[in-house]
């Protein structure tokens, strides 16, 4: 498969909620191994894993290709969104 054809596809979590699309991938030059997938996040999720919500824009996560189960018509993972919050760095907030 080309990372192409990856991009726009619908990511779901192992409790079958969508939480975003992908966006793109990262590649590790040493080996050319795929290590993770970027996920344009819904607004849902974005709320949900403590983002803030942009006026303009989106929020991107990268996720390692261990959370993927399967790659077909979506997406699938094999962590739940309680899991997606650990293996996510928390968002960083800006001095007050």
């Amino acid at each position: 498969m080309r990372p192409s054809e990856l991009e726009g596809k619908q990511v779901i979590e192992a409790g079958a909620k969508i939480i975003g699309a992908v966006a793109g991938i990262e590649i590790a030059l040493s080996g050319w191994k795929v290590t993770h997938i970027r996920i344009e996040l819904t607004n849902e999720m974005i709320e949900i894993l403590g983002y803030k919500k942009p006026f303009l824009g989106h929020v991107e996560i990268l996720l390692s290709v261990d959370a993927v189960n399967a790659i077909a018509d979506v997406v699938s993972l094999n962590k739940g969104i309680k899991e997606l919050k650990d293996l996510i760095e928390p968002p960083k907030r800006l001095p007050a």
